[in-house]
């Protein structure tokens, strides 16, 4: 094993409300569009439409071209002409997010140990927003850009979590083997399932997201102290 492959919210960026996290996204994104005569619920309901359409996005387009597709579907062809504003709200208004999530020191410890060891480190985070949402997302956990070999976002990914081929696209950019990697995230559906491809998987369970139904005994886990220290056991690569 020599790559670490991380979720980023509720993983490397503390999310203990998801709920929380969506409201204030969505409302600082309403106040946004108001002025430009997008009405709240008509623009909140083609994000989400959006948004469920990348997730079933299936490999032909980009996830980018997915949202932005059906999008313009449900707010006319013109809409297309929000996207500045869009990438101007996640550079600034989207920082009323912030608050609810945290900056846990041992994401940028484990980064840092991990790349002085020789481990090769993707950023998986589910591929629903631009870029530029998230670096700042990145930004808000205390890490960097050049800390990761691959981001994923809605530009280069074609498929989202728990689509097993979201993975293998992963894989297949790193240029990696599923053995050679180890998946670390905090929701079992969406983040355990690349166990299934033959990756060793770790579930961090300070922000856990598992159903009643979910058997999580199987996989390797614990918090963020364990990690670091699983982290500072390993060798060199």
């Amino acid at each position: 094993m020599n790559t670490f492959i991380f979720d980023l919210d509720g993983t490397l960026l503390p999310m203990p409300n998801q709920e929380l996290f969506l409201d204030t996204y969505f409302k600082a994104l309403s106040m946004k569009m108001i002025p430009h005569g997008l009405d709240p619920k008509v623009l909140v309901k083609a994000v989400w439409t959006g948004t469920m359409s990348m997730i079933g996005n299936d490999g032909t387009k980009t996830n980018e071209d997915r949202f932005w597709e059906t999008f313009c579907e449900r707010m006319g062809q013109e809409a297309r002409q929000f996207e500045p504003i869009f990438t101007d709200f996640y550079s600034n208004e989207f920082v009323a997010a912030k608050n609810t999530t945290s900056t846990h020191p041992h994401a940028k410890e484990c980064v840092k140990l991990l790349k002085e060891k020789g481990y090769q480190i993707a950023l998986a985070t589910n591929p629903l927003f631009p870029r530029i949402a998230t670096h700042t997302r990145m930004q808000w956990a205390g890490l960097d850009v050049d800390d990761f070999d691959w981001i994923t976002t809605y530009e280069n990914s074609s498929f989202c979590k728990p689509n097993l081929k979201y993975y293998k696209e992963v894989l297949f950019n790193i240029g990696k083997e599923p053995q050679e990697c180890i998946m670390v995230g905090n929701d079992v559906k969406e983040d355990m399932c690349a166990a299934n491809l033959g990756m060793d998987t770790y579930l961090l369970k300070d922000c856990l997201i598992c159903s009643d139904e979910d058997d999580i005994t199987g996989f390797q886990q614990g918090d963020f102290d364990d990690l670091l220290e699983m982290i500072k056991q390993l060798p060199n690569v």
